[in-house]
């Protein structure tokens, strides 16, 4: 399980007694969070840092630590914040300011002036803010008493958000061909991609691929096919198409296995050896986490990935969507959110059908895909663009909805929203800020979770909703 360090600010001002209490009462939050945040990560407790030298040292460890993904500050006195310079200097990982104290209440009693010595986390903690400020350091920030559920929730994100960072910065995402010709939204500066948010992106041809769905074996095939049937119903006789996707499936986890890749992108354009669009291989790959998106749309597919990392442990959807149509009836507008095929199962409302169907795109075999309608509920939809000068993220708050009449002539996953504030101030921002046709649909993250990582990843930001 990934760590993160819990550095406790002070001062060697008060004396040996006063800092053994620091150091016992930090070790008792870091037992009380950790019992809480069990399922999500492991808090390392560190010492008191009272001096810059062991500020530089533990921030130092931090950023070199690959089972680290971020560090909490709190300060349980006074911490003169010019200690922290240097160390603060040193830190790569994700920082969380927590704004706590030790103590719920104030004594009203028994409070004196060696109760305001110890307890003056109010006042150390404006002082670490300040520098963290001055040094124009991308932080969290969680205000509270420890012990309250807000603040946990509010830490536990920070945990999560952080440990998506993580992954971000060692994402490797394969390109099956390149963009779809003369399509612009897609497209981006991978270079820039892999500066600011670690992600590898590169080509590989669709040759790659072919030579392994060759080597597939029929046990491999069999084996395949047998997940198939325990997960979904195979509402098809054209057994053989399916099987053809259980191929694409094999190889490409052979693929992603011997790159190290976590996501990947392909196109319709680009599919010479193959006798079908890779559909139901590829949703399935996304109901396991792999990050995708169609037509050559990289930053689509490692926000996916990273996306999906990001609401582990969390319950929802989150995958690849993209905008086709709408239904505009006056007060009812709805949209029609699929793809031609790929669309992660795990939107799907009941248990998803294999079925085998005409594309009528690409000039292929007709491919097997996993059919179903959507779920229901809040949620957000994501979209990132290359401004040319700097990426942007655009979350919309949606409503996922439930399809109003059955599509009987569309055989492909599909779900429905309606975009809020209403539909046409909501898709009158979305194209105003530029956002694409591809997007990340979540409804398991919440707007909090996108602001945050693209504060920590000093992102642009626009909300919509």
């Amino acid at each position: 399980m990934k760590t993160i360090y819990f550095i406790t600010g002070s001062q060697d001002l008060y004396g040996e007694e006063v800092l053994t209490r620091v150091a016992s009462d930090s070790k008792e939050i870091v037992a009380f969070l950790q019992n809480k945040l069990k399922d999500t990560i492991k808090l390392k407790y560190v010492a008191p840092a009272i001096n810059s030298e062991a500020i530089i040292d533990v921030c130092q460890r931090a950023s070199v630590d690959s089972n680290c993904v971020g560090v909490i500050a709190w300060m349980r006195t006074f911490s003169p914040a010019k200690m922290w310079i240097k160390g603060l200097q040193r830190l790569t990982k994700p920082l969380l300011h927590l704004h706590t104290q030790y103590n719920e209440k104030i004594p009203y009693d028994a409070i004196d002036m060696d109760y305001m010595n110890i307890n003056q986390s109010a006042h150390g903690d404006r002082e670490f803010g300040f520098i963290l400020k001055r040094l124009n350091i991308a932080h969290d920030i969680v205000v509270g008493y420890y012990k309250h559920k807000q603040t946990i929730e509010a830490i536990a994100r920070f945990c999560r958000v952080a440990k998506a960072i993580d992954y971000s910065r060692s994402l490797k995402v394969a390109m099956f061909g390149s963009n779809m010709r003369e399509v612009a939204v897609t497209d981006g500066d991978r270079v820039e991609s892999q500066i600011k948010y670690g992600w590898e992106v590169n080509y590989y041809g669709i040759g790659d691929l072919v030579e392994l769905v060759s080597q597939v074996t029929d046990k491999e095939v069999s084996d395949k096919m047998a997940e198939y049937a325990q997960k979904y119903d195979i509402a098809t006789d054209n057994v053989e198409a399916v099987k053809e996707q259980a191929r694409y499936e094999v190889a490409l986890r052979k693929f992603l296995s011997a790159t190290g890749a976590n996501a990947f992108c392909d196109t319709f354009q680009d599919l010479r050896g193959l006798n079908q669009l890779p559909g139901l291989a590829v949703q399935n790959l996304m109901g396991d986490g792999i990050g995708f998106a169609a037509e050559g749309d990289y930053k689509t597919a490692a926000l996916s990935a990273v996306f999906m990392k990001m609401s582990e442990g969390v319950k929802g959807s989150t995958g690849f969507m993209e905008d086709y149509t709408y239904d505009l009836s006056e007060g009812q507008e709805v949209v029609l959110g699929s793809h031609m095929l790929e669309v992660s199962p795990s939107f799907a409302a009941t248990k998803p059908k294999i079925e085998v169907h005409p594309l009528g795109i690409g000039g292929k075999s007709d491919p097997a895909r996993l059919v179903f309608d959507g779920v229901t509920g809040n949620g957000l939809q994501v979209s990132m663009l290359d401004e040319g000068c700097d990426f942007r993220l655009v979350s919309a708050q949606i409503e996922l909805v439930k399809q109003p009449k059955p599509m009987p002539r569309l055989p492909v996953a599909r779900v429905m929203w309606k975009i809020k504030p209403n539909f046409k101030s909501g898709v009158k921002a979305w194209l105003e800020s530029g956002a694409g046709h591809h997007s990340v649909v979540t409804t398991a993250l919440t707007e909090e979770d996108v602001a945050l990582f693209a504060k920590l990843t000093s992102t642009s930001l626009t909300l919509i909703g």
